[in-house]
């Protein structure tokens, strides 16, 4: 098995580039059987784990991790944020240590760019037309000076966002202290993000992919069924070996030891091949459309910044 390669972020610390999308479905039954599969990524060889409070899965990661028997120390574990959770970061931050039996994290990511008010029963409050309400306060800025405070206390090794562009990173740089080591996107060969892309390398921010390989929508792709012949690869490893050369970090969610396994070998593409995939990008989403009100879950595409 060929080494996972180790990106180092602007703040030194290092994050294995192929990692363990943790998302294991919305009932509680569905993430219970994510320990299964996570205990045979950690068998496998996995270091890296991204995980979530929205997701509902550190405590099912913790589980896995304490019956695959792998030391803390050993591993790259990175969770987010919810978009509830703003109005208290620091007592979001300890219940998601404590849900991932755990002293620190690796990475600790704003998931969304908005914050959703809470109704009387303590989750998302909707609106009538079923669609989370968002808050005015506070704003991704005054969150961020929490993550500040989160990072300086050690308990997060690097500190992130996740599904921020290129408008509201700009915003947010006008008081951020400290720039975000990683920002975690929708990234994969239909949607390539060349410009945000650029500008988190101008300013030295990572970006990790998620929906990396594009669903079955991508892989199905002629030109990357026709690359996965000629390496005698799967569709989803010649779509990570793209990223890989890009210098995107990625997080894709399996659970199936055999496709686990291939995702941690992809192969390594010529020039021209690498450039072929480029040209697939036609700035399509494939995860997290807006719905028939233009919203995606609070915010508008002119929002987002998409």
């Amino acid at each position: 098995m060929s080494p996972v390669p180790i990106f180092k972020l602007n703040n030194g610390v290092e994050m294995p580039a192929i990692g363990l999308g943790c998302w294991s479905g919305i009932t509680q039954e569905e993430r219970e059987a994510g320990v299964a599969w996570m205990v045979t990524a950690l068998q496998q060889g996995y270091k890296h784990f991204d995980t979530a409070a929205g997701y509902g899965t550190e405590p099912i990661l913790a589980k896995a991790i304490k019956q695959a028997g792998a030391k803390r120390e050993d591993l790259f574990i990175t969770t987010k944020l919810g978009w509830d959770q703003a109005v208290d970061v620091h007592g979001s931050f300890a219940q998601s240590l404590k849900d991932l039996d755990t002293d620190y994290v690796d990475l600790y990511l704003v998931h969304w760019p908005f914050t959703v008010a809470r109704g009387p029963d303590g989750k998302e409050a909707k609106n009538a037309d079923g669609d989370f309400i968002p808050l005015d306060k506070p704003t991704f800025n005054d969150t961020w000076v929490e993550m500040e405070k989160i990072l300086a206390s050690g308990k997060a090794k690097a500190i992130g966002i996740s599904n921020f562009s290129v408008k509201n990173l700009e915003k947010l740089l006008t008081t951020a202290k400290v720039i975000p080591a990683v920002n975690q996107v929708e990234m994969h060969p239909y949607l390539a993000q060349p410009e945000l892309k650029a500008f988190c390398d101008s300013k030295g921010i990572k970006i990790t992919a998620y929906t990396p390989t594009g669903y079955g929508t991508v892989r199905a792709d002629p030109t990357i069924g026709a690359l996965a012949e000629k390496y005698k690869v799967q569709p989803a490893q010649v779509i990570l070996a793209w990223h890989l050369k890009r210098g995107v970090i990625v997080v894709p969610k399996s659970s199936s030891a055999e496709h686990q396994k291939e995702n941690l070998n992809p192969p390594t593409l010529s020039e021209e091949d690498f450039e072929a995939i480029s040209k697939l990008d036609k700035g399509e989403r494939l995860c997290n459309k807006a719905n028939a009100r233009g919203l995606v879950w609070a915010w508008n595409y002119e929002q987002l910044g998409w």
